[in-house]
């Protein structure tokens, strides 16, 4: 949800009185949970014990369900059984069951539940569910799969659903004999058994005790499973994988992990605490992973690579995921937030020591560089709406926790890491992260209790700079003026994608962190902590703000000042990061009425000597932003941009070739994929060609034909220029294609074919079951990319809201995510009108803050159109973009 008012102080943290939690009477230590999943009925059979201590006198105990039926409940204490028909109420808002009994439990005893229970193996990708897979001879497997976070643990298991009430899991699964069973711990022992179910012989298989740990973390699953392992670490690391993927697919993630637990180990000062460490791909699954101590949980595309078969992007992204989820093992599950709204102590860590994992184990990948145009654009796009949220965001109850996962968490919250890492040196830095680790080891924080550890160990006020950051919505833009040749000076305001900020919206004043980069090097000890002030430079001749883009802020310079900029980057007295970050700052700034959107254009038409990756990405970015802001306005004009970008990356993309070679180092790779697919798209006729070759090669059998690094690029082309043909052809291999990156390509060009026929069978794969809901966005990326697909992305949303809400819940992740993608491309005042009317009558609990969030994009595009329209239209007739 987004809240304006920033979070109440009280003692010794953040106001809970909002918070819907359980009673606090008793509290939870230990779970014996045995579960039996029935593949036929769909269902399983349960019971859990669950040891509580007493902390007050009690008849009653209260705990979390959902979708679960308990057929008995028994309290007993003290080895005596206090009630065996206890009375059980449910209350369907809070998701609470309480049992009230007659026989009061005393404070300071010990107390034992036991329920049994029967739960659905649902298709919702939550909780305890089912997820189905092609085996090799075409027949259909089903195994049973977990995903809690964040409080979905209650559909699999009564128990006590609060990051905060941490306790020691024992897990049995009972499960026919040819089956897997897997947990967060290692098998302390199997047995045979009789089903519950039907009398058969099955197998129990428990698994030692766990550390203590939040109900969110807690994983199990059952099915066929193929594995590989490795020993190259201190304890077993193993990756897992259904029938019908090779399992040889496994193996980058698999030394990978090896070698990144290893590293962990030496960076956080701590052992992995747990005895093994599984992986496991999941053909359903709603998130990219899942952190699951012991047992991380992926989406198959994020685990499996084939090098054969994908590019060297989607190589970088597995990296990153597994580096993500193995952070996270020490960084969230050792040392939990103890409340969702310190989310980002979880995901913004993660992400940061993700890149910073990445980095030294692959520095010809240039992670950093990589950051500013990827993490850190994404935090800023996203803070830039009123409708933002602050990193430590209040939440209440369930359906507002989903939401919060989400650019600011995880995005914002490392580019606030980094920049504390930049301000204290890394070596203080991680030296304040291991000792907040060890210090709140297998217990729960808040945010502040990494701030003091941060400070002890630098001598610095970390929480004093810092809460500004967290604690609030939104950055500042920095207005640069030069008062002489010796003094600059800065001016900071909150800035606003729309342009509009209100003075009460302006209150806040950052500790903007300056980093002064001169001829003499970059000054990092400068800060800009009130409204104005004014900086010696050694010479206004050359310097620039934000040295390699490492501050959570955006720099306005005078138009001057930004050509001068422009020289400095051909003479190389800019990094890399700078010139990126540079076109980024202009871009949003012409978004928002800072600058003129020509200005922008000129500036990023002087960038055609640059050489790097990072940098065209973010040109490329930047043209595409302005496209897509302007994709209902006059044809001529769209044309105009299209012809501009097609002659800015043209050149470039004939010098670089299409022809991949064994030298070409990875990030040669991924540049000569992006020059070639963006001056394809913009009518490049030679290029088209060569990809209209490529693809009847690559149709007819010939996989040598395409490059995997430009697959999705040849098939837009042949999507965009083609027609019904090519559309079946790539229709049929997405059918047809047992690699999960191959499918996923498919599925995202082809919403690229603008006729009407062709877009109506696209829009119909968002229906029925032939693509999993896991991947029912897919179809709409290609949807996304011209004016035809997106009204017709809203004109389905209307005609099948009804089915859309059933097949993905409100209180799930994945609707808001949908909603996001059916309105925000719009850019018109009759659109967005279109878009509140339609929800106007209609409940938008678990997702109202992605509803409010695109609605503000749009509206920011409305404003900069009719701001810069004549603008835009001009430049393109002046440059001679027009004819």
């Amino acid at each position: 949800m987004c809240r304006t008012q920033a979070l109440a102080d009280v003692a010794g943290g953040v106001n809970v009185q909002s918070r819907e939690l359980l009673p606090a009477n008793v509290i939870p230590r230990h779970y014996h949970i045995t579960l039996e999943p029935d593949f036929k009925k769909l269902t399983f059979d349960g019971t859990v014990l669950i040891d509580l201590d007493v902390v007050d006198d009690s008849t009653s105990v209260s705990f979390h369900s959902l979708d679960i039926e308990i057929h008995k409940v028994e309290i007993s204490s003290g080895g005596q059984t206090i009630s065996s028909f206890p009375t059980v109420s449910y209350n369907e808002d809070t998701q609470v069951t309480k049992v009230d009994f007659d026989n009061a439990v005393t404070k300071g005893s010990k107390a034992q539940l036991e329920l049994k229970f029967t739960g659905h193996l649902n298709d919702k990708m939550a909780g305890f569910y089912r997820s189905t897979y092609k085996k090799p001879d075409g027949s259909e497997g089903v195994m049973a799969v977990t995903q809690m976070e964040p409080t979905d643990a209650r559909r699999a298991f009564p128990c006590f659903d609060e990051p905060s009430l941490k306790a020691e899991f024992t897990v049995t699964l009972i499960a026919d004999k040819n089956l897997t069973c897997l947990s967060n711990m290692d098998v302390a022992s199997e047995s045979e058994v009789t089903s519950s179910t039907g009398g058969s012989s099955k197998k129990a298989v428990t698994f030692n005790k766990s550390p203590l740990m939040s109900t969110y973390l807690v994983a199990f699953i059952v099915g066929e499973l193929n594995y590989i392992e490795t020993n190259d670490f201190r304890v077993p690391v193993r990756v897992y994988a259904p029938p019908g993927y090779d399992i040889e697919h496994g193996r980058f993630s698999l030394d990978l992990a090896a070698k990144t637990l290893a590293f962990y180990e030496n960076v956080f000062g701590i052992d992995f605490p747990l005895p093994k460490m599984d992986q496991i791909a999941i053909a359903d699954f709603a998130q990219g992973a899942m952190e699951n101590w012991g047992l991380v949980t992926y989406r198959v595309v994020d685990l499996l690579l084939d090098e054969k078969v994908s590019g060297a992007a989607t190589k970088e992204r597995v990296a990153e995921v597994v580096q993500h989820e193995l952070a996270h093992q020490w960084f969230g599950n050792l040392v939990t937030m103890d409340w969702w709204d310190g989310l980002w102590l979880n995901e913004g860590f993660a992400t940061w020591a993700s890149w910073y994992s990445c980095n030294v184990f692959f520095p010809d990948w240039k992670v950093w560089e990589g950051y500013v145009t990827d993490s850190l654009q994404r935090a800023l796009s996203l803070d830039s709406l009123r409708s933002s949220h602050p990193i430590e965001v209040p939440v209440k109850k369930a359906d507002e926790i989903n939401q919060i996962f989400d650019a600011i968490s995880y995005s914002k919250g490392s580019c606030v890491l980094r920049m504390i890492a930049t301000y204290l040196g890394e070596d203080a830095f991680l030296e304040g992260v291991r000792h907040y680790l060890k210090k709140h080891a297998y217990g729960n924080t808040q945010t502040g209790d990494l701030w003091a550890s941060l400070s002890e160990v630098s001598g610095k006020d970390v929480e004093g700079v810092m809460k500004v950051w967290t604690k609030n919505i939104g950055f500042p833009v920095v207005a640069v003026t030069e008062k002489d040749d010796k003094t600059i000076h800065l001016k900071q305001n909150r800035f606003l994608r729309t342009g509009d900020t209100k003075p009460e919206e302006d209150t806040v004043l950052y500790p903007v962190f300056l980093g002064l980069r001169t001829k003499d090097g970059v000054d990092e000890t400068l800060a800009l902590d009130k409204r104005e002030g004014e900086f010696r430079v050694s010479s206004t001749d050359f310097f620039k703000l934000n040295a390699n883009h490492t501050g959570l802020y955006r720099t306005s310079y005078t138009p001057e000042r930004l050509e001068k900029l422009g020289s400095a980057a051909k003479q190389g007295l800019l990094s890399v990061e700078d010139r990126a970050g540079m076109i980024a700052d202009a871009g949003a700034l012409a978004t928002s009425g800072y600058q003129k959107t020509s200005g922008v254009l000129n500036l990023l038409k002087g960038f055609d000597s640059e050489t790097e990756f990072v940098v065209w990405s973010e040109i490329i970015s930047r043209v595409a932003t302005i496209q897509g802001a302007w994709m209902f306005e006059d044809k001529w004009v769209r044309d105009g941009l299209e012809k501009f970008q097609l002659e800015l990356v043209s050149a470039k993309a004939h010098e670089k070739g299409w022809e991949f070679s064994e030298s070409d180092g990875h990030i040669e790779q991924q540049f000569k994929a992006m020059l070639f697919g963006n001056a394809g798209i913009c009518g490049d006729k030679i290029i088209i060609q060569a990809a209209k070759e490529m693809f009847a090669k690559y149709m007819d059998g010939d996989k040598s034909a395409i490059h995997p690094n430009i697959r999705g690029s040849v098939f837009s082309m042949a999507l965009r220029y083609g027609g019904k043909e090519e559309y079946d052809a790539v229709l049929n291999f997405y059918r047809t294609s047992t690699n999960s990156d191959e499918r996923n390509t498919a599925l995202r060009c082809l919403g690229r074919s603008k006729d009407p026929e062709l877009i109506k069978q696209t829009l119909s794969l968002l229906s029925g079951n032939e693509v999993k809901d896991q991947d029912i966005y897919m179809p709409t990326a290609g949807l996304r990319s011209h004016a035809e697909g997106v009204e017709a992305l809203f004109a389905w949303m209307e005609e099948h809201w009804d089915e859309l809400v059933v097949r993905l819940p409100p209180a799930l992740s994945m609707l808001g995510s949908m909603v996001t993608i059916f309105t925000s491309s719009f850019t018109k005042k009759e659109q967005l009108e279109k878009v509140e009317k339609f929800f106007a009558d209609k409940s938008t609990n678990g997702f109202d803050q992605s509803l409010a969030q695109s609605l503000d994009a749009v509206r920011s595009k409305i404003s900069w159109i009719e701001r810069d329209g004549a603008d835009v239209a001009a430049w393109v007739k002046d440059n001679g973009y027009s004819s």
